[in-house]
């Protein structure tokens, strides 16, 4: 009978969560949904020094904010320390593992000779069948494993293929430490194992890793898992995605105001492909997600294309989750609580009713937010120097006269405001576009903005008329 499918995301608690374990969690979300699984987030907070209940709480924000929902209870891998020692001990019962004396120095002397000689096995096994009674006084042993010494480790990869090591490069492994804690790689095995994980999709940063655990396995008698390396996220030249490329973390896109659904289907494309297609609805992608689909190579970061994507999510999001959206922003960013505190139910509902315009014009929340200004400022208006530019003394004695013009306008509308500004301008000689710049400088404080109709219309008479006031002569 073919066990359920289950998937893990285990990221270790040392700061965000990075983009590249999102795309991770992401691809493991994805596979266990497909085929009716559970995905499992187990938190890899054995690092005592550097697991930190910040990092802890941005990783499960991120998550939450991605839209990845996990199965079960979070599994902490440091309270099940106990069960990782009652492994190793089980391995030293049955001959499998070994303890090892060696001292620091001495390890560091076989580090050095290994090196020097050219080979990649550090360790030289000088504890593997020495009677313990010859131990040294005082020295608190480790626990190794009795790796295999000739033959090779094979791991059948969904996405690397068959990768081999000789087993005569690879060392004797310490499953516990001097001081009885459990070491990462004994750790991820007897977690996968007892929560019955059956699907590892991993980055390929964890490869080599993969060879060490297979070991564990082997010496156990567990079944191992189908392993699945995703190459990593570079940069947009070709080399690991760093700090100099922008981003990392996954709280820094949602402060730059790009949407989660937006980000989540950039992320599935980076690395895994279905045809052309580059839109997917969420459960598009879950139908359609598969291991073999994933490339080899490194996936590069592509800023310009992730943006465009957002744009796309903006322009088709609903009007009212793009306001709720924008006040959930207000929290990431350094001048949200001063915004904040101008939303009112009155802004709230311009916004809402602004939006249509505004979402045309904007690839992020960031510029979405930036665009709304106008609703959301304070009189009398911070003018910006463009349009500073355009209120010299006859275009501020024109202001007067508009405002003259549109006091008697009722209903107030964006067609009656059409309808009054174009008969100011034909009695006036004008031309329209020389009555709207003016006009736009004078609501919204600059030289772009929405339609000029839908602003008067958004702003309503008794604002316009105020702030039409503010900048005539």
């Amino acid at each position: 009978m073919t066990r359920p499918v289950v998937t893990r995301f285990a990221p270790s608690p040392t700061g965000f969560l990075h983009i590249g374990g999102g795309r991770t969690a992401l691809f493991n979300w994805l596979y266990a949904r497909k085929h009716g699984g559970k995905m499992l987030l187990r938190i890899e907070d054995t690092d005592r020094q550097r697991s930190t209940q910040p990092a802890i709480e941005a990783i499960l924000d991120g998550l939450k904010w991605l839209g990845i929902e996990w199965d079960g209870d979070t599994v902490y891998q440091f309270a099940r320390a106990a069960r990782h020692r009652e492994v190793a001990e089980q391995l030293l019962a049955a001959g499998k593992a070994y303890y090892c004396y060696a001292t620091a120095e001495e390890l560091a002397a076989m580090r050095d000779k290994a090196r020097a000689e050219g080979r990649s096995k550090l360790y030289d096994g000088s504890w593997r069948d020495r009677d313990p009674a010859e131990a040294p006084e005082g020295v608190k042993p480790t626990i190794r494993l009795k790796a295999p010494l000739t033959g090779e480790t094979v791991i059948e990869d969904q996405v690397q293929g068959r990768v081999a090591w000789q087993n005569e490069n690879l060392d004797d492994l310490v499953l516990l430490r001097g001081d009885g804690t459990p070491t990462y790689m004994l750790a991820v095995v007897v977690d996968d194992h007892d929560m019955e994980v059956t699907h590892v999709i991993r980055g390929d940063d964890h490869l080599i890793n993969a060879a060490r655990q297979k070991q564990i396995y082997d010496a156990m008698g567990w079944e191992l898992p189908v392993m699945a390396h995703i190459p990593l996220i570079h940069g947009p030249d070709g080399s690991k995605l760093s700090k100099r490329h922008g981003a990392l973390g996954v709280d820094a896109y949602r402060a730059m105001g790009y949407l989660p659904a937006a980000l989540r289907n950039y992320l599935v494309r980076l690395g895994w492909s279905h045809g052309d297609q580059e839109i997917f609805t969420t459960q598009e992608m879950i139908d359609a997600f598969d291991l073999q689909s994933i490339g080899r190579s490194a996936a590069r970061f592509d800023f310009a294309k992730l943006e465009s994507l957002n744009g796309h999510y903006i322009r088709h999001s609903d009007d009212q989750s793009l306001v709720t959206q924008l006040e959930d922003l207000l929290h990431y960013i350094p001048q949200g609580p001063a915004i904040a505190a101008r939303l009112t139910d009155t802004t709230r509902a311009q916004l809402l009713q602004a939006m249509p315009g505004l979402k045309e014009r904007a690839k992020t929340l960031l510029e979405l937010l930036d665009n709304a200004g106008f609703i959301l400022a304070e009189r009398p208006l911070a003018i910006d120097a463009k349009a500073q530019a355009v209120l010299t003394p006859e275009t501020r004695a024109l202001i007067g006269r508009l405002r003259a013009a549109l006091e008697n306008v009722s209903p107030w509308t964006a067609a009656t405001a059409e309808a009054a500004m174009r008969a100011f301008a034909e009695e006036a000689g004008l031309k329209l576009g020389a009555v709207a710049q003016p006009l736009r400088v004078a609501l919204t404080g600059r030289t772009t903005s929405p339609g000029i109709f839908d602003v008067l219309a958004v702003l309503g008479r008794d604002e316009c008329l105020s702030r039409l006031a503010d900048q005539a002569a």
